[in-house]
C-alpha cells in the first residue's frame, strides 16, 4: 500500500466514543468530552448514556440516551454501542471512556486509527491508565500478569473497559458485553470471545487516559460481583475440564490475599450465586484459543 493510500485509510477510519454517566460528575464529564473534541484529525463522534440519571446539557451533535434505571457498566455501554447503529456499524471502532477520565494527549485518536488500519486482525486496544497527579499506572491497570513495566506495550488477553477501543466488527462476530454481569469481568468475557473469533488485543502504553487512582475493593458488592462473575465467566467460556481448574485457582488466590471477614463473606455469597443462577449462553472456546492464551502468557486457568 502506498503512503497516500495508507494515509487515506487512516483518515477515513471512523471512531465513536461511548461515555456512560450516573450524573454525579458533571465537571469531569465536561472535561472528558472536551478532551475527545480536542483530538487531532477527523472528529470522534460522541455518545453519552445517562445510566439511570438525567443528562446535563451536552454539545450539539452528541448522541444521547437517558435510561430509567441503572443497567450497570456493560448494559449501559451496550446501549451506547447501539447509538452508533446496530453493533456500532455507523463507526469503525467504539471507544469506551470512564466519565471521570480524560485524554491528556491530542494524538490518541490518530494512534488508534493508525493501529486499526495497519492490522486488520486487531480487534481491541487497551489504553494505559495514569493518575493525573502522579502519572503513575497501578499494577492492576496493566492487563497482563507481567505488569511491572506499564510503559511496555504488548499483545494481551483482556482489556480495561473504561479506557479502550473495540472494532465494531468484533461486536457483530463475538457479541456485545454481557449485561447481566453489571460490572466486573465483562471485559474478559468479551476479550475471550473476540480471541476465539480470531481477533487480537493490544495494550498500548502510548495511548493514555488520565484517571484518579481508586480501589474498587472498598465496596462489599465488589467482592460479590467479582466472585459471581468469575464463575459465570468460566461457565460461559471455558471447555468443561478447565472450569474447575480456573475456579480453584481463584479460590486459592483469594484466600492468599486475606480479605476481611466481611469481604470474604460477600465473595463466597457471589461464588455460590454464580453456580446457582443462569450464566447466559455457553459458548466454550476452542482448544486452539486455550493454546493461544497460553502462548500470550495467560492460560485460562488464572
Amino acid at each position: 500500500m502506498s503512503a497516500v493510500r495508507a494515509a487515506g485509510a487512516v483518515d477515513t477510519f471512523r471512531l465513536g466514543a461511548v461515555i456512560i454517566t450516573m450524573g454525579n460528575r458533571p465537571a469531569e464529564l465536561n472535561a472528558l468530552i472536551q478532551s475527545v473534541l480536542d483530538q487531532q484529525g477527523p472528529a470522534v463522534e460522541l455518545a453519552v448514556v445517562g445510566n439511570g440519571a438525567p443528562l446535563p446539557p451536552l454539545p450539539a451533535g452528541v448522541r444521547t440516551a437517558e435510561l430509567p434505571e441503572n443497567l450497570g457498566i456493560p448494559g449501559g455501554r451496550n446501549v451506547g454501542i447501539e447509538l452508533f447503529g446496530p453493533n456500532g456499524r455507523d463507526v469503525d471502532a467504539v471507544l469506551f471512556l470512564d466519565d471521570d477520565g480524560r485524554l491528556p494527549l491530542t494524538d490518541s485518536a490518530t494512534l488508534l486509527r493508525e493501529a486499526f488500519t495497519a492490522d486488520p486482525h486487531l480487534g481491541i486496544v487497551s489504553f494505559r491508565i495514569a493518575d493525573p497527579d502522579t502519572g503513575e499506572t497501578a499494577r492492576r491497570h496493566v492487563p497482563r500478569l507481567r505488569a511491572s513495566d506499564p510503559l511496555h506495550s504488548s499483545p494481551v488477553t483482556t482489556f480495561l473497559g473504561g479506557a479502550s477501543a473495540v472494532r465494531s466488527t468484533v461486536f457483530e462476530q463475538a457479541g456485545q458485553l454481557p449485561a447481566d454481569f453489571f460490572y466486573a469481568h465483562e471485559e474478559t468475557d468479551l476479550a475471550w470471545r473476540a480471541l476465539d473469533a480470531g481477533w487480537s488485543i493490544d495494550y498500548r502504553a502510548d495511548i493514555v487516559l488520565h484517571h484518579p487512582t481508586t480501589s474498587p475493593a472498598r465496596h462489599a458488592t465488589y467482592f460479590h460481583n467479582v466472585a459471581r462473575n468469575r464463575v459465570w465467566l468460566a461457565r460461559r467460556n471455558l471447555p468443561a475440564p478447565l472450569v474447575p481448574l480456573y475456579l480453584c485457582t481463584w479460590i486459592l488466590l483469594t484466600l492468599v490475599r486475606r480479605p476481611s471477614g466481611e469481604a470474604l463473606k460477600a465473595w463466597w455469597g457471589g461464588f455460590r450465586e454464580g453456580w446457582r443462577t443462569p450464566c447466559g449462553q455457553r459458548r466454550p472456546m476452542q482448544w486452539r484459543t486455550v493454546w493461544r492464551l497460553t502462548r500470550l502468557g495467560r492460560p485460562p486457568v488464572i
